[in-house]
C-alpha cells in the first residue's frame, strides 16, 4: 500500500514574511470591561466573517494544565509500539490511534500519528480506552476537558452576541494563499469549523486549514472539537433566516452529518458544500 508522501497538496510556506497578513488575536478579559467589550466584539465579528481563525489570549485556562497535559500527551504517543497497540483502532471506529478518512487502500496517508477519543459527555467514552490510560493523563483529561467545555461556552455565549442571535439557537486558506499561525504564548488558536458556518447561516467561514510536518522536529497538536449533541439535528438558527436571507444549508441530523464527514477522504470543504440548499436544488433537477 502506497501511503507515504503527499504529492497531491501545495507545498508548505518555509518562512514568514512581514508581507503575509497575521491571524487575529481576542482577548477574552477586554469582553468583561465596559470600557473594550464592545470594540472586542466587533473584531471578534470581523475575524469570524473574514478568517474563520482566531487566537484567544488571557482565556482563563491554567497554563500548569495545558502544559501537563501535553507532557503527558506527547509521553503517551512515545510509548512503545506493543503499549500503543492496546489502544489501536477497532474496525469500522476511528476512535484510538490510527488514521480517519480512508476510504482506500491506495489513498496516500497524511504523516503522522493520530489518537482521537471522546471525553464529554461521560457516557459516550468507549470503556476499552479512556478508563484504560495510565492515571495521571486520565485525571489531567478530565481536568482539561472540563476546562475547555466551560470555555467553549463563553466563547459560544459571545459569538451570539456578535451574530445578534437568539442564544437559544446555539445547541487557514485565506484569500487563496496559506498564512502561517505563529502561535502567540498561552494562546488558543480558535477554528469556527463548518458546523458554525452552517448554524450561522454562511455569515461566519469555516475555512481550510492544514499542519505541515517537519522532517526533524516533532509536531504535537492537541485539538479539541466542540459538537451539538449527536441524537438532535442543525441548520442555520431560526433567528437567522428571513425572507431577505433564506437558509443557505439544509437541516440534518447530527449524528448523519458525523457518518457523513467520516465517511468520505478530507478533501478541503467539499464535504459542508453538499449541505448547501443550491447543491441539493442542482443534484435534484
Amino acid at each position: 500500500m502506497d501511503s507515504g508522501v503527499r504529492t497531491d497538496e501545495e507545498p508548505p510556506i518555509l518562512s514568514v514574511t512581514n508581507s503575509l497578513p497575521q491571524v487575529p488575536v481576542i482577548d477574552l478579559q477586554k469582553f468583561f470591561s465596559e470600557e473594550f467589550k464592545d470594540l472586542e466584539l466587533e473584531q471578534l465579528q470581523r475575524a469570524c466573517k473574514e478568517w474563520g481563525f482566531f487566537q484567544l489570549i488571557n482565556h482563563g485556562v491554567s497554563t500548569l494544565l495545558v502544559e501537563k497535559v501535553k507532557l503527558e500527551i506527547q509521553e503517551f504517543f512515545n510509548l512503545p509500539m506493543e503499549e500503543k497497540n492496546k489502544f489501536w483502532q477497532k474496525p469500522d471506529d476511528i476512535e484510538a490511534f490510527g488514521q480517519a478518512f480512508v476510504v482506500c487502500e491506495q489513498q496516500k496517508l497524511n504523516w503522522g500519528d493520530m489518537f482521537y477519543m471522546i471525553t464529554l459527555p461521560t457516557y459516550l467514552r468507549k470503556p476499552h480506552l479512556f478508563p484504560k490510560l495510565p492515571l495521571s493523563l486520565r485525571e489531567n483529561f478530565e481536568a482539561y476537558s472540563a476546562e475547555l467545555k466551560n470555555l467553549a461556552m463563553k466563547v459560544l455565549d459571545l459569538v451570539a452576541k456578535a451574530l445578534a442571535m437568539d442564544p437559544n439557537d446555539m445547541q487557514i486558506l485565506k484569500n487563496g494563499t496559506w498564512i502561517p499561525v505563529k502561535p502567540l504564548p498561552n494562546a488558543f488558536v480558535i477554528n469556527i469549523g463548518d458546523i458554525m458556518e452552517i448554524v450561522s447561516n454562511g455569515i461566519y467561514r469555516s475555512i481550510e486549514h492544514r499542519a505541515t510536518v517537519n522532517s526533524v522536529k516533532e509536531r504535537l497538536s492537541i485539538a479539541t472539537f466542540y459538537s451539538p449533541k449527536l441524537d438532535g439535528d442543525m441548520g442555520p438558527a431560526p433567528s437567522l433566516v428571513t425572507p431577505q436571507t433564506p437558509a443557505v444549508f439544509r437541516r440534518i441530523g447530527v449524528a448523519d452529518y458525523f457518518n457523513g464527514y467520516f465517511s468520505r477522504e478530507l478533501r478541503g470543504k467539499a464535504y459542508v458544500d453538499v449541505l448547501r440548499v443550491q447543491y441539493e436544488e442542482i443534484n435534484r433537477n
